[in-house]
């Protein structure tokens, strides 16, 4: 069973950093696909980042690609998103997603588990 429990988000002003992290407190990852998306009010889930947790490949939208970095923690069985130079538009709702399996979608409805979500909030 994977049981995800997101954590790190915040109301920043716009260019501050934050750094979320995804705990899965079921079974250790192994041959697993994680991903961060998120969901402004009004708006559907959006990918944002995803890892393969076998080798660490890294897939990140556009819109976030060379401000966020996704990382692991195997020892801690920990999935992280650091967030820089954060904009307003990066306010959201920000969930942890996995599934099995070592395909990597960008889609929601491709993963199986979910967290909670975390709420990031940035002020201009």
């Amino acid at each position: 069973q994977v049981i995800l429990v997101e954590s790190g988000g915040g109301l920043v002003e716009a260019g501050a950093s934050l750094r979320l992290s995804c705990t899965n407190s079921g079974r250790t990852f192994s041959n697993d696909a994680v991903g961060w998306f998120r969901r402004a009010p009004g708006k559907e889930p959006e990918f944002v980042s995803a890892l393969r947790w076998p080798d660490g490949s890294t897939w990140y939208a556009e819109s976030v690609k060379g401000r966020f970095t996704i990382s692991r923690d195997s020892a801690k069985n920990t999935l992280y998103l650091q967030m820089n130079s954060l904009k307003p538009e990066d306010t959201a709702v920000y969930y942890c997603a996995a599934r099995s399996g070592l395909v990597v979608p960008t889609t929601a409805p491709s993963y199986n588990y979910w967290g909670q979500g975390t709420q990031v909030t940035v002020s201009s």
